[in-house]
């Protein structure tokens, strides 16, 4: 089978296509025929070797493949082979065949095409626990949404609003602010505005006649986490999902005591491994609002898998907007 690989940890030119034997299903493991895969930013810290799990050399990139089951491996129940999934695997899926666990398999809906499904894996997840799980969020409350031109960004958007949010965009590129809007964001924060620090929070204020934002959703860190912080409510929530600005910052505590706010990590891949019934309680959910027309992904710039190196380059340079799916 065709498949990309990684000899030695770099940037995307590291990656090579190669020929593979077909991996076989393990125990409580199903092999899905990749249909659809989505290039992802936590990709290029893998390929780089800064992610936390690091896989041995050499290895197969690429997490969240959209497929139907190929093979059942021993003692999996409830699925058959044929069946369309939308599949959480770690590793491996910049492949035409992956394992997966059963258990991190999710059914699609029939309307569901694979590049949707692609689209929607590690976006829509990552936003669903940043809002519903660590944020607690309540419809009504107002989300400010950072980076909400990238994957996690856009699906935080269409997600607050679907379950009866106000959403504010903050986005680094006023020329991509139509997708955010698209999205379902009521307006636009400039981050590219200067002095940040200061003008987040007066756009923030005058975004909510004076008022603020209850819950944050932070994917990019860097100097946008202090700003976002001056803009949260008393008793408001930010939900620290990444660093894709580049520096990893820090807060004082006692402006957390002093405004009564709260500051939370989210990292989707634990939830998978720890509590996959509350994954799968994600999903269902994120699937019934697609069904109900209240969610769908951005259009997505689809790429033969052949071309996985430059794809990963496009994501790198943000040279794309919305996201980049491989399909082998």
């Amino acid at each position: 089978m065709k498949a990309a690989r990684v000899s030695a940890f770099g940037g995307p030119e590291a990656v090579q296509m190669a020929a593979l034997d077909r991996p076989q299903p393990g125990p409580g493991e199903v092999l899905v025929r990749v249909q659809a895969v989505s290039v992802n930013y936590v990709d290029l810290v893998v390929i780089a070797g800064r992610y936390q799990f690091l896989p041995k050399l050499p290895f197969t990139p690429g997490k969240g493949p959209a497929g139907t089951i190929a093979a059942l491996g021993e003692g999996v129940t409830g699925w058959a082979v044929g069946d369309r999934v939308l599949a959480m695997a770690e590793i491996g899926s910049y492949a035409e065949y992956t394992p997966a666990p059963a258990n991190q398999c999710y059914r699609l809906p029939d309307a569901m095409p694979f590049t949707e499904a692609a689209a929607l894996a590690l976006a829509y997840d990552t936003a669903w626990f940043a809002l519903r799980e660590r944020a607690r969020f309540q419809p009504g409350e107002t989300v400010l949404v950072l980076g909400a031109t990238g994957a996690v960004g856009l699906a935080a958007v269409a997600l607050a609003r679907a379950l009866g949010g106000r959403v504010l965009a903050g986005v680094s590129s006023p020329a991509k602010a139509q997708l955010a809007l698209d999205a379902g964001a009521e307006a636009i924060i400039d981050l590219s505005a200067p002095d940040i620090r200061e003008s987040l929070r007066a756009q923030v204020r005058d975004a909510t006649g004076g008022g603020a934002a209850d819950i944050v959703i932070d994917p990019l860190g860097d100097v946008y986490f202090e700003a976002a912080l001056r803009a949260l409510a008393w008793r408001g929530r930010l939900v620290v999902v990444g660093f894709a600005a580049g520096a990893i910052p820090s807060v004082k505590a006692n402006y957390l005591l002093v405004k009564n706010i709260e500051v939370s990590g989210l990292q989707i891949s634990d939830y998978r491994k720890r509590v996959p019934q509350d994954v799968a309680a994600c999903f269902a959910e994120i699937f019934s609002l697609y069904e109900r027309g209240l969610v769908t992904p951005a259009p997505a710039t689809v790429m033969p898998l052949e071309q996985v190196s430059q794809a990963l380059a496009l994501l790198r340079d943000r040279a794309v907007a919305g996201r980049i799916v491989l399909t082998p």
